[in-house]
């Protein structure tokens, strides 16, 4: 099992998600950094369950931090709560300052229990999270096409070959 020890924001969110028991799994650009890509990446992308239950601990532990919503127009309401996450399945997120997105689906790979199988355990900020396995991260980011993720794709790649050549 590996461990990496992150920093602020990331570590907070992971923490207080980790401490109220949602059912998640770290995705996006943490989920490279934390198996040893050497990628940068400013935000948190987090896979989580839609049972009721999850929703309900997922409401609890944001609560706190005041979520907003990101690029409302003008005049929208900014409310983000459980009946938010009961009505919707994707979220873009400002908490305090940084992005934070909650995803129920990913291009390509499903949602939660379609990636949970194939997710890595590792200790983050002292607890046991899952993170999403680098070969389904290259295919949500090949299946999104967006000109960030495409370009991200040979150093995720790369990192994989590595990780197969120490097994």
């Amino acid at each position: 099992m590996q461990k990496f020890v992150m920093q602020d924001f990331a570590e907070t969110i992971i923490t207080k998600l980790a401490q109220a028991q949602v059912e998640f799994v770290v995705v996006g650009g943490i989920s490279a950094v934390l198996q040893g890509a050497p990628i940068v990446t400013r935000d948190l992308d987090i896979c989580y369950s839609r049972s009721s239950d999850n929703l309900r601990r997922l409401a609890a532990a944001l609560e706190p931090f005041k979520p907003q919503l990101r690029d409302l127009p003008a005049g929208v309401p900014n409310i983000f709560d459980l009946r938010s996450l009961e009505m919707g399945a994707n979220f873009t997120l400002e908490v305090e300052g940084q992005a934070l997105d909650l995803l129920a689906i990913m291009s390509e790979i499903g949602g939660y229990d379609d990636i949970l199988d194939n997710a890595d355990e590792m200790e983050v900020a002292g607890h046991q999270v899952r993170v999403l396995a680098l070969a389904d991260l290259i295919r949500t980011k090949r299946a999104a096409g967006r000109p960030k993720d495409l370009a991200v794709i040979p150093t995720l790649e790369a990192t994989l070959e590595m990780q197969q050549r120490q097994e």
